[in-house]
């Protein structure tokens, strides 16, 4: 089993209120700031996934910290990218290793 279940938006935001210790307004904050990026219902109702509230407590303990919601925004922007690197070098090299294994 992987993480996908870590992904799927299927948390309410009174759930999310009481995992985090977070209001709605702190939390839809940070939905407005584009940190997070709940799934919205038919009928409009916000999902979160545990991503999602790992994310929002991340983002609590750096703003008790004093760090600014810009802050945070381009420090996560910063980590996605070099997150992203490290995969496309990961995938080079998986391709590298089974193309060289198989000319043997």
């Amino acid at each position: 089993m992987t993480d996908d279940y870590k992904s799927k938006k299927v948390i309410s935001i009174g759930v999310v209120k009481e995992l985090t210790g977070l209001s709605e307004r702190q939390i839809r904050y940070n939905e407005e700031r584009k940190l997070i990026l709940p799934d919205r219902t038919a009928n409009g109702t916000r999902k979160y996934s545990f991503s999602d509230v790992e994310t929002l407590v991340k983002i609590a303990e750096k703003r008790e910290e004093g760090v600014q919601s810009y802050e945070i925004s381009q420090e996560m922007r910063k980590e996605k990218k070099e997150g992203e690197a490290q995969m496309r070098r990961n995938m080079i090299r998986g391709q590298l290793n089974a193309h060289f294994r198989t000319k043997r």
